[in-house]
């Protein structure tokens, strides 16, 4: 008689990693994921977020990279690095964001540190 029980924990063992994988790809729906703003314009910010949790863009004159997480209807910026270019006359209010969330009409809503808001990004998806 073979014993069965080292292939009943193959299987079992093969399902888990596959739910673990799949659920993986399940948080990629996230409403956030994508372009947030007019990328073909250098001169104003915008954001791609990643499913991934990282974020890249421009403030309208410097480069940024970062990273975000998603708790409920609001997401959490984890800081931005960026470029220290000097463009007169931008307001470089996106490397400010602390926070953001998706306004009723479909528009990213950025919030400071003090939860004030900051600015609004247009969906570019």
């Amino acid at each position: 008689m073979v014993p069965t029980q080292p292939r009943t924990f193959r299987v079992v063992a093969a399902a888990f990693v596959a739910v673990a994988l799949l659920a993986g790809c399940a948080g990629s729906s996230s409403p956030f994921v994508g372009v947030w703003g007019d990328t073909s314009d250098t001169k104003q910010p915008s954001l791609d977020l990643k499913a991934d949790g990282n974020a890249t863009g421009t403030d309208g004159c410097n480069r940024l990279i970062g990273s975000w997480k998603e708790d409920a209807k609001t997401i959490t910026f984890g800081g931005f690095a960026s470029s220290r270019m000097a463009c007169e006359g931008v307001d470089t209010w996106l490397s400010n964001a602390a926070t953001a969330k998706i306004q009723e009409d479909g528009k990213l809503a950025v919030f400071g540190q003090d939860g004030s808001q900051i600015g609004t990004l247009n969906s570019g998806k």
